[in-house]
């Protein structure tokens, strides 16, 4: 697909992960890749503007761009971005979808007349509007969305400086509204995971639950990171595609930890999202 990257793992039942922002699709899930052995086709898409640093990401485009890889059907996760990717993806497919997990979203638009998401909102457009230098900006941005920057080395800090060019050109949550009325009425089953680290994304996925039909589940541990909490985020998609209640494999727990080499960003990496 042009313009994109798309790794698959393992073969079976498909699965859409979308990746946040800092990050390449591999480097963000590589904690849910032993679900490959399970009998699930894990689709693992790299979004355009970490593809081509040249672009800004833009949930609108990488929406349409992960509604072709749901197929005849895939249960579909997002993670920060990627969860505005993934609900524009489940707009323009929704016969497609199996289920939805929206991993920490930045979906201000839910709950707007909460004090600590318009606080959150205001500290990123001044984030945005800023003219520091990549560095300092992307230590202020992963801050700001609660990713436990002195946890990341100096080597990593200096991959994810690469990728600050396709943040800072985004099309940013406030920018154009994100499609959510539909989730009311959709077809499948919803889950919004907060890792409770912080009041406004807490606040976004428990509007998801009161406001647009999501079952909430709480992930804590890892701030923002919440799909590096390998056997807890694991189990609670088996949960969802499954309905069982079974546990991660021996020798698959506790938090997926962050290194030089093996993830990348907000929402990836193990940075932010």
């Amino acid at each position: 697909m042009p313009g994109i990257t798309v790794e698959v793992w393992g073969a079976g039942e498909r699965v859409v992960l979308v990746h946040g922002s800092l990050a390449t699709g591999p480097s963000e899930w590589r904690c849910q890749r032993p679900l490959a052995d399970e009998g699930y086709e894990v689709v693992v898409p790299t979004r355009r503007a970490y593809v081509h640093t040249s672009v800004g990401e833009d949930f609108l485009s990488d929406g349409a761009d992960v509604a072709e890889l749901l197929g005849d059907g895939a249960h579909l996760v997002g993670h920060s971005y990627g969860g505005l990717a993934a609900l524009v993806a489940a707009d323009l497919r929704p016969e497609a979808v199996r289920s939805l997990v929206l991993a920490e979203p930045p979906l201000f638009q839910v709950a707007a007349d909460h004090p600590a998401v318009r606080r959150l909102e205001l500290r990123l457009r001044a984030a945005f509007a800023s003219r520091t230098g990549d560095r300092e900006f992307l230590e202020h941005f992963l801050h700001v969305v609660g990713v436990p920057v002195d946890e990341l080395s100096a080597a990593l800090l200096d991959e994810l400086v690469a990728l600050v060019p396709a943040l800072r050109r985004a099309r940013q949550p406030w920018e154009a509204r994100v499609p959510v009325d539909g989730l009311r009425t959709a077809p499948y089953p919803v889950v919004a995971v907060s890792g409770r680290h912080d009041e406004a994304f807490h606040a976004v996925c428990a509007a998801l639950a009161h406001d647009h039909r999501a079952e909430l589940r709480v992930i804590q541990g890892a701030g923002h990171e919440v799909q590096t909490v390998a056997e807890e985020f694991n189990a609670v998609l088996r949960d969802l595609w499954h309905g069982s209640r079974e546990r991660a494999p021996d020798g698959v727990s506790g938090r997926c930890r962050l290194g030089h080499g093996s993830a990348t960003g907000p929402s990836g990496t193990p940075a932010p999202g």
